[in-house]
């Protein structure tokens, strides 16, 4: 099983079956918090539908196609993030990540962005992380510029949000800009607030 451990308080396991009772009461409590800024909410209505969402992960993970985690805060479940897809003839990985409202400001997805990023490129051997977001989700786009990444540009309409279209900025690290510059921020400092950007 994947566990990986980034600091005393906070790591990140492979999302299993067992996990869903937990992510669903989590999606259900920050429902109308995460619906702002995410496409699924209102295709998870029961159970099942976070079950059948983390079957799909698995067997996308089995194909090696993809890793999706539960983010584990003092060894609670508290949201869900991963690469949600890896291309590895481009040796590129795509971040998501989502977390629970009550658990915001505590700087968490800072340090799970940045360990996912760390991961990639110093494990998997990739060369590129990309992070995308709502172009008018600020909270969200702190997080890869927090962390050096580049303002590759935007994208029109590229999300159909319930009954509107959003534009999405692409943020890129490659691996040599991530081990040149990945020490260069304090993340100390960091406050997480609406850190949603279309992980499941």
């Amino acid at each position: 099983m994947f566990i990986h451990k980034i600091d005393e308080d906070l790591s990140l396991k492979l999302i299993e079956l067992r996990d869903g009772e937990r992510v669903f009461e989590l999606t259900n409590n920050s429902r109308g918090y995460l619906r702002e800024w995410l496409p699924w909410l209102d295709a998870t209505i029961q159970l099942e539908d976070t079950i059948d969402f983390i079957k799909i992960c698995l067997k996308s993970f089995a194909e090696n196609k993809s890793l999706n985690t539960v983010i584990l805060f003092k060894g609670k479940i508290v949201g869900v993030a991963g690469y949600n897809s890896i291309n590895w003839s481009n040796k590129t990985a795509y971040i998501g990540y989502w977390l629970g409202e009550e658990f915001q400001g505590n700087g968490i997805m800072t340090r799970v962005a940045s360990a996912l990023t760390d991961y990639a490129i110093s494990e998997l051997n990739l060369n590129k992380v990309e992070i995308r977001a709502a172009v008018e989700n600020q909270k969200s786009r702190s997080i890869p510029e927090r962390l050096n990444f580049v303002n590759e540009g935007c994208i029109r309409q590229a999300e159909w949000l319930y009954d509107h279209y959003v534009d999405h900025v692409v943020y890129g690290i490659l691996a040599e800009e991530w081990n040149k510059n990945s020490r260069s921020f304090d993340i100390e400092k960091c406050s997480d607030g609406d850190l949603t950007n279309g992980n499941r």
